[in-house]
């Protein structure tokens, strides 16, 4: 039987190095790699290029990365949340890469399957599609998008199994899937880990073949970025 466990966090990063590109799955603040992320931190590791949604807030998430330094350069979607970022950005401290939410998470899509690029609407005619080729499809304008892949892919699921199979809850099955595919080295940390053969095939969201390491995760925060309350009438 195929056992894929790490102890914790810790054990589950080794092998990173400075400058290499990790993936981090998650939604704004919902279903990222909290202990991943914290360990990562606490590596000391330098030069990342993180792809990613988002880039957290200030304090939570990749956050924690960007007040360290350690990210050199983004490829997310949407950073509107953390006020360091915009401030590395704007001074130059920080490259990045801002892509079209769809075309995210089609590019990561793409790396884990093996296509290596794809044709897409999205973004004609702005920046996004500076340099790249253009092709007409339909009467239609389409930019080539390459597809993403990384060295790391830390992704967060509710339940895993010592095999790497895993599945999301909710909205939490976001772009984790995507990236657990498109890693060389996929890292897993779940709330409930169970034994091999514990979990129904046909609930299964990502199959164990896409993860090397897995581990029980701790502490979960599981914050919310911005939480609105209705007034009592």
């Amino acid at each position: 039987m195929i056992r894929k466990v790490v102890k914790n966090a810790q054990e589950g990063i080794e092998g990173v190095k400075d400058n290499m590109t990790f993936m981090l799955g998650g939604f704004g603040l919902c279903g990222i790699p909290e202990n991943s992320i914290a360990a990562l931190a606490a590596s000391g590791i330098k030069g990342l290029t993180c792809i990613s949604n988002n880039a957290g807030v200030d304090d939570f998430g990749l956050g924690l990365l960007l007040k360290t330094r350690q990210i050199k350069k983004m490829i997310s979607s949407y950073v509107g949340e953390n006020a360091e970022f915009e401030r590395q950005m704007l001074s130059g401290e920080l490259e990045v890469d801002l892509i079209p939410q769809g075309s995210l998470a089609e590019r990561c899509r793409a790396g884990g399957v093996g296509i290596p690029a794809f044709y897409t609407p999205a973004g004609y005619g702005t920046e996004v599609a500076e340099g790249k080729e253009v092709r007409w499809f339909d009467g239609k304008p389409h930019i080539l998008e390459s597809a993403l892949t990384a060295d790391f892919a830390f992704v967060k699921a509710w339940k895993g199994d010592e095999a790497g199979n895993l599945i999301f809850k909710g909205t939490a099955r976001n772009f984790n899937p995507m990236m657990a595919m498109a890693g060389k080295i996929t890292v897993a940390e779940v709330e409930e880990l169970l034994p091999a053969g514990s979990l129904d095939p046909n609930d299964v969201h990502v199959s164990g073949i896409f993860v090397q390491r897995i581990f029980q995760g701790v502490d979960y925060e599981k914050r919310i970025e911005q939480r609105t309350l209705r007034t009592t009438s």
